[in-house]
C-alpha cells in the first residue's frame, strides 16, 4: 500500500505549529518535517475574552506559509485543531471564517475532552511501555498554556480525566503585575495553584498509588536533556527534578534558560511551568517523571491513520471511553445490576436493527454512554431526574467525546423519561443539526424499550434474541422465570413511540425458563 501524506496544523495558547508526517501500514507513523511559530493567542484571550485583529492576520500568515509547506510536500489529507485560546475566545466563530477565506484552510476547535484524547491517543500508541506502565499506577498529565489535564488509569482503564483551567500561559498573564513586584513570584504561583490541587487530590487522588507521571509538555524535554545528557533517557526522579528547580530558583530564569538552550523566547513561561510539575509531583507522590515528547499533532496523525485503518491501534479506546462514562455513573450512584441489563437489551436491539437504523459504530457507542448514564440524574433530584441527567452530562467531561456527542448523549437521557422536544424546540439552545436530532430520537427509541423490559430493576430476563419478521414486527424472546406483568405494561407504552420512529412493531414475547 501507497503512504499517505498528512499534515497536522496545532494551533496552541502560545505557538502555531506545523507537522508533516508519512503514514503507512509497512512504517507507521513517521514525521518529515515541522515548523512552529510563536503567537500568543492566549494572552488575548486570557486577558480580554477576545483574539485581536493583529493576532488574526498575523495567523492568516503564517497559515498560508503552512499551505505553502504542505503543497510542496504533496500532503493530500490534513487536519488543522485549535485549543483553548481560541475555544474560549468570545470572537471565535468570526475568527474562524477569517482565516478560511483568507487562506482557504478549515480551523477546528477541539472540546477539552477531544483535545485530551487524541493528545492521550499520541501517548498510547508511541511507547512500547504504556500498558506496561499503567499498570502500576499512573497519571498522564497534559500542561498547556490554558490548563493542566490530569487522566488517571485503574490497570489498564482510563478511568477518569479532569481539567485545571491553570496553564503556563493563562497563570503567567494572572500574575503578570505580580511578578514584577516581588522577589517570591514562585512562591505566589504556588499559592494560586494549591486551592485546585488540593482539591483534586481531595476528590480524585484518595486511596490511589500513583508511581508515575507520563507528562505532555514543551519543556520538559529540556529540563531532562540539561539532567542526563543522554537523548535516550526518558525518565527524571522526583530527586532529580527537585534538585533540578532549586538550581532554577538560585541561579534565575533568564541564565537557567541559556543553559537549557531555549530559544523560543518564551522564558518567562518557564517557572511557572516548573512551579506546576513541582505541585504535581507533591499532590501525587510520584516518584518518577517519564518523558514521551509526543504532542498534539501526534495524535492527530494518529487519529487520521486509525479512521483510514492504516494502522491498527494495539490498545482499546472506545473501552476507554466506555469506563470513563462508567465511572461517572459510580460516581453518581446509579443501579449497576439494572443498567447492566440495559445494556444487553439495548445493545442487542441495535445490533439486530442495522438495516433500519443506518447508524454506525460510533452511535453504538452513544447509546451504551447512554444507558449508563440514563439515571444519573436521581442521584440530584427523583422529581427531576430527566433534567438533572442532562445538565450532569452537559457539565461532565466524557474523554473522547465531541461537545456535539455528549449532547446528543444528554438529549437521548432526557427524553427516555422526559417529553421528546421537537426539532424546532432545541434550535434556539443548541447547535444540533436536523441528522444529529434523528440520531437522538432513534437512540431514545431504543432506550425506552430497554428501560421497559427491566422496569421492576429485578433484572428478570435471562437470555434475550432478537428477530426483525417481514419488514413489519420486531421480536423480542425473553427467557425468564419471574412474572413479567410490569416489563410487558411498560414495553406496550414505549412500542407505539418506537413503532413510529422504524416503522417496526416491537412485540414482547416470554419463554418461561425451568
Amino acid at each position: 500500500m501507497a503512504c499517505t501524506m498528512f499534515a497536522a496544523i496545532d494551533v496552541g495558547s502560545y505557538e502555531v505549529r506545523l507537522k508533516i508526517y508519512e503514514l503507512s501500514p509497512r512504517k507507521g507513523i513517521h514525521v518529515v518535517n515541522h515548523v512552529s511559530h510563536r503567537i500568543e493567542l492566549g494572552k488575548d484571550t486570557y486577558a480580554t475574552g477576545r483574539i485581536g485583529t493583529e493576532l488574526v492576520d498575523e495567523l492568516c500568515s503564517v497559515f498560508l506559509d503552512f499551505q505553502r509547506m504542505m503543497k510542496e510536500f504533496g500532503v493530500e489529507e490534513y487536519r488543522a485543531c485549535a485549543t483553548s485560546a481560541v475555544r474560549e475566545s468570545k470572537n471565535s466563530i468570526v475568527l474562524l471564517d477569517r482565516i478560511y477565506q483568507k487562506t482557504g484552510i478549515r480551523l477546528e476547535v477541539l472540546s477539552n475532552s477531544e483535545q485530551r484524547f487524541i493528545g492521550y491517543k499520541s501517548i498510547a500508541s508511541s511507547s512500547e511501555r504504556f500498558s506496561e506502565i499503567i499498570e502500576k499506577g499512573t497519571a498522564i498529565v497534559d500542561v498547556g498554556g490554558g490548563s493542566i489535564q490530569i487522566s488517571l488509569f485503574d490497570k489498564d482503564n482510563l478511568v477518569t480525566t479532569q481539567n485545571i483551567r491553570l496553564g503556563t500561559l493563562r497563570l503567567r498573564e494572572r500574575l503578570a503585575d505580580v511578578a514584577e513586584r516581588t522577589v517570591k513570584y514562585a512562591g505566589v504561583i504556588e499559592e494560586l495553584l494549591n486551592n485546585e490541587m488540593r482539591t483534586y487530590r481531595k476528590l480524585y487522588l484518595k486511596d490511589r498509588n500513583i508511581r508515575y507521571l507520563l507528562l505532555v509538555g514543551n519543556y520538559i524535554q529540556y529540563i531532562n536533556q540539561y539532567i542526563h545528557k543522554d537523548p535516550s533517557i526518558n525518565q527524571i526522579t522526583k530527586e532529580e527534578f527537585i534538585t533540578f528547580y532549586d538550581t532554577f530558583i538560585k541561579t534565575g530564569q533568564d541564565k537557567m534558560a541559556e543553559a537549557l538552550g531555549f530559544q523560543d523566547g518564551n522564558n518567562s513561561l518557564l517557572l511557572p511551568t516548573l512551579v506546576i510539575y513541582k505541585r504535581l509531583l507533591e499532590e501525587t507522590g510520584a516518584e518518577n517523571v517519564v518523558i514521551l515528547g509526543t504532542d498534539l499533532g501526534d495524535g492527530l496523525a494518529f487519529d487520521f491513520a486509525e479512521r483510514k485503518k492504516i494502522l491498527k491501534p494495539a490498545h482499546n479506546f472506545e473501552n476507554d471511553i466506555i469506563e470513563a462514562a462508567r465511572n461517572i455513573a459510580k460516581r453518581y450512584h446509579t443501579n449497576r445490576n439494572h443498567t447492566q441489563v440495559m445494556e444487553r437489551i439495548a445493545l442487542t436491539i441495535y445490533d439486530k436493527m442495522k438495516a433500519y437504523h443506518g447508524l454506525s459504530k460510533r452511535e453504538r457507542l452513544l447509546l451504551q454512554i447512554a444507558v449508563l448514564l440514563h439515571d444519573c440524574g436521581k442521584y440530584i433530584n427523583m422529581s427531576h431526574s430527566s433534567e438533572c441527567s442532562y445538565n450532569i452530562i452537559m457539565a461532565t467531561e466524557i474523554i473522547g467525546l465531541s461537545h456535539m456527542e455528549r449532547e446528543i448523549v444528554a438529549n437521548i437521557v432526557q427524553f427516555n423519561s422526559g417529553r421528546l422536544k421537537p426539532f424546532e424546540e432545541l434550535v434556539g439552545s443548541t447547535l444540533l443539526e436536523r441528522s444529529e436530532y434523528i440520531t437522538i430520537v432513534k437512540l431514545t427509541a431504543i432506550l425506552r424499550i430497554a428501560n421497559a423490559m427491566d422496569r421492576s430493576h429485578k433484572q428478570k430476563i435471562k437470555n434475550i434474541r432478537v428477530n426483525v419478521k417481514d419488514h413489519h414486527t420486531m421480536q423480542i424472546l425473553v427467557d425468564t422465570a419471574e412474572d413479567l406483568t410490569l416489563e410487558q405494561a411498560m414495553f406496550q407504552e414505549k412500542a407505539e413511540f418506537f413503532e413510529e420512529v422504524y416503522s417496526l412493531r416491537p412485540i414482547l414475547k416470554v419463554k418461561k425458563a425451568d
